[in-house]
């Protein structure tokens, strides 16, 4: 047999890892290279769940800003496509990609890793903001979007952490002054509205509002958000 028709050792591991990379099912064997392959890659993903998980702990532990900047640059589009394909609508995609964000922060403290994975987890919640969306009395129908037509999604991840800063600061107000504020931020009323509604006199919305103001500001800044 000729030199040209034996594979050298080396040939035959490059050869191995070109089929690799062109088999997706990836078979399960338990001994040879196989073997080393499976134990290789379940040790990475094993490696790359505890560090989700880690960053999760953050976020329970009040850190919102890195650690939800980094999971949306691990997971954002990946949201995002998911959200296209499931709504049909790339604005609807992207609030469910920042409605995520904003339920992981606010369950991070019962997420369980024993459970699953932060990726399947963001997931759970990523299908049901997509039935709640689907539920709104403005929905239209919404058809599928083919993979190909899906438009790349925007760096949305300093908006989203933003966002989670302003609620976790509204969180931290009094009942009585986040009512206040909510209501001229989520439905426009002014001040006078705002009294007529809640049966209180004018001057109390006043007073409200301004403590209220003040105390987000102070609330804001102790997050470090200077938007």
């Amino acid at each position: 047999m000729s030199g040209a028709a034996v594979m050298s050792e080396r040939g035959l591991t490059e050869f191995r890892c070109a089929f690799l990379r062109q088999d997706a099912r990836f078979r399960v064997r338990g001994d040879g290279w196989w073997g080393y392959l499976m134990v290789s890659v379940v040790g990475v993903g094993d490696r790359l769940a505890g560090d989700d998980a880690d960053l999760v702990a953050q976020i329970a532990a009040g850190d919102i800003g890195e650690p939800v900047a980094e999971l949306y640059r691990r997971y954002g589009e990946r949201l995002y496509r998911f959200g296209v394909q499931l709504l049909g609508d790339t604005g609807l995609a992207e609030e469910l990609v920042q409605e995520c964000f904003v339920r992981l922060w606010r369950t991070a403290g019962r997420f369980d890793l024993s459970r699953g994975p932060v990726a399947a987890y963001l997931f759970v919640i990523a299908r049901s903001i997509a039935a709640d969306l689907r539920k709104r009395p403005s929905s239209r129908p919404l058809a599928p979007v083919d993979e190909a037509h899906v438009p790349p999604q925007p760096d949305n991840s300093d908006r989203i952490v933003e966002t989670l800063m302003v609620r976790d600061a509204l969180d931290s107000l009094s009942a009585a002054h986040r009512e206040v504020l909510m209501l001229v931020h989520a439905e426009g009323l002014t001040q006078s509205q705002i009294a007529e509604r809640l049966g209180l006199p004018l001057g109390t919305v006043k007073t409200r509002m301004f403590h209220g103001l003040k105390a987000l500001r102070t609330a804001l800044a102790e997050r470090g958000y200077d938007g």
